[in-house]
């Protein structure tokens, strides 16, 4: 039975380009919840709103979770008052859309409120809770390589001094309001600024960078999965496995949130609708989390080495899908 008494504050960040995917995120999410939702849908322009809340209005809701969609524009009002002494975060917020997933949903936030971020390329396989979001800490998702680029900015993380978080997937982040907005204003200033190059990839940076000061956990990695690319699976992709059937050899029995995640989020719609991912058991136990493991430059150093050798004898253009 559907948890009222405790609405959990949910925040997707999307554009009407990623609704193939979105969509079985939002309805696997609508569907498979066990506590009610309020969802907050951020969005680009006009028109992406209007798709979107078309879309949202054809999922199915059977538990009538809350939800909303807000346009950038709106959020810029909000983003003038909150950031108005926080220049660096102005700035931020303009450059990839990737980053608003660490700034927007602080607009929607009052102190003591909690902010559960999800990516839109998330799959919901089995009923669940989500874990209890702590009060003054942060909760990611685990993954086994570096998502920590481009090396510039990396650097200059570290240069600042800060410490960063090794293994972050950005899929889902529990934190609560406050956040303290000078210091964030700080590291932005610190990265660059309105230097930073425009890749998604620096918001795993600054989530990493937040992991080590605020501290918290990853999620435990047997409920909370993210897909890798391994070797072996780069072999069976380039020898012409399909994705759907790469999908369908996940373990998803036990987990509550599968993230999709690089060119595997373009294989979920067809997934869903072949059955592959929907595992539909009860998952409400809740497993500790595992402390965040600092990622030193001296181990940042070595695996970027160890990289650039692999592409000079030509590795990866071997082993790479075309």
């Amino acid at each position: 039975m559907l948890e009222k008494q405790n609405v959990r504050r949910v925040f997707i960040i999307l554009s009407s380009s990623s609704l193939p995917y979105a969509e079985k995120c939002i309805d696997s999410l609508f569907t498979n919840s066990l506590e009610s939702l309020n969802v907050f849908l951020i969005t680009d322009d006009t028109e992406d709103k209007e798709k979107i809340i078309a879309s949202v209005e054809k999922i199915n809701n059977p538990n009538n979770h809350q939800w909303q969609v807000y346009d950038v524009l709106e959020a810029d009002e909000r983003a003038e008052i909150k950031f108005k002494q926080y220049s660096n975060l102005l700035i931020f917020r303009k450059g990839h859309p990737c980053w608003r997933k660490l700034t927007d949903p602080l607009l929607f936030s009052e102190t003591g409120e909690e902010m559960i971020i999800l990516d839109p390329d998330l799959y919901f396989p089995n009923r669940f809770k989500f874990e209890q979001t702590p009060k003054d800490k942060l909760h990611l998702m685990w993954q086994p390589p570096s998502c920590l680029r481009p090396p510039e900015t990396v650097l200059a993380a570290f240069n600042a001094p800060v410490k960063l978080a090794h293994h972050v997937d950005i899929g889902v982040a529990q934190i609560r309001e406050p956040i303290d907005l000078e210091w964030f204003d700080w590291l932005i200033g610190k990265l660059g600024g309105k230097e930073i190059p425009r890749l998604m990839h620096v918001e795993a940076i600054v989530w990493s960078a937040f992991a080590m000061k605020m501290g918290g956990g990853y999620l435990n990695p047997k409920h909370w999965k993210c897909w890798y690319r391994s070797h072996w699976k780069r072999v069976l992709i380039k020898t012409g496995m399909s994705g759907t059937k790469m999908l369908s050899m996940e373990n998803l029995n036990s987990v509550k949130c599968f993230h999709a995640c690089g060119m595997s989020k373009w294989w979920v719609k067809e997934a869903v609708e072949q059955k592959l991912l929907q595992k539909e058991k009860l998952v409400t136990t809740t497993l500790p989390t595992i402390p965040f493991t600092e990622f030193t430059l001296k181990r940042y150093k070595l695996e970027q080495n160890i990289k650039d050798f692999l592409w000079k004898i030509g590795y990866y253009s071997l082993i790479n899908p075309d």
